[in-house]
């Protein structure tokens, strides 16, 4: 315990430090991906010890309560007509976020624009749940903000989770929203997931990825989690303090993914 205590103290120095030096910059931002269940909200809750870190979670209250609609509620119940709206608020709502401006020098997100458009959007363009035209526009507007606004981007969490486990999650934590959620959108989902952020066989990837299995029971899985902190707030620190004047990938990375793998599984 106080050997943790001690590391969790010394990120927090190094992160005072590397704020001074970022007084003009970006701060070391981090997606954290993966398919609905995968325990993008547990692996966030985990980072919360640090002050030096900033947490953004996706904006599903927004989604649930547009000025009184529950866009996500109707989205589920009858996605060929509400999937266009829906996603058009998602990308507005995550853009939102993207640009927030944070007062410290880590900032990690539950997911990103990216995977709105690349895994969301895109399974619902091949399933022909959205008419051509309505992706035409989605993806129009992708390209504009991809284009034209700033996505910082310096690392992606892949939380790599079995259809089947994510099922099951969704099932206990019973929202209400998600009970329509059948596993075969969940295996599609995470087929998309895998051929963007491992395979590299569909759209680009704009940061390095870590690959975390994360199959784990969440009451078990915060150990794995703890594995990552060298890794991330390490390299967050390691890339504000070489280069001040950071600025995020412009080409799509081709590196392959790193891999946590756990020692025990369920």
């Amino acid at each position: 315990m106080l050997r943790r205590h001690i590391r969790i103290l010394s990120y927090k120095v190094l992160a005072q430090r590397s704020y001074h030096k970022m007084a003009n910059t970006k701060p070391f931002t981090v997606f954290v991906e993966g398919n609905i269940g995968s325990g993008k909200t547990t692996f966030l809750e985990h980072f919360r010890q640090f002050e030096d870190i900033t947490l953004l979670t996706e904006p599903v209250e927004e989604w649930r309560n547009l000025r009184g609609w529950n866009l996500l509620d109707l989205m589920y119940k009858d996605p060929s007509k509400w999937a266009m709206a829906f996603q058009a608020y998602v990308s507005l709502t995550m853009l939102d976020m993207h640009r927030r401006p944070t007062t410290t020098p880590v900032k990690l997100m539950e997911r990103s624009i990216y995977s709105a458009r690349y895994c969301f959007v895109e399974h619902m363009q091949r399933s022909g749940i959205l008419h051509p035209a309505q992706f035409a526009v989605l993806d129009e507007w992708f390209r504009f903000i991809h284009t034209e606004i700033p996505i910082e981007a310096d690392l992606i969490v892949y939380l790599k989770t079995d259809p089947k486990i994510a099922y099951e999650r969704i099932k206990r934590r019973a929202r209400s929203e998600e009970q329509c959620v059948p596993l075969s959108y969940l295996e599609e989902l995470h087929k998309l997931h895998e051929d963007w952020l491992v395979n590299r066989t569909f759209a680009e990837c704009p940061a390095p990825v870590l690959v975390i299995d994360a199959d784990l029971d969440l009451s078990q899985i915060t150990e794995e989690y703890k594995k990552t902190e060298h890794q991330i707030l390490r390299k967050a620190v390691d890339v504000v303090m070489r280069s001040p004047n950071k600025l995020s990938p412009k080409k799509p990375i081709t590196s392959s993914p790193i891999k946590i793998i756990p020692q025990i599984r369920l």
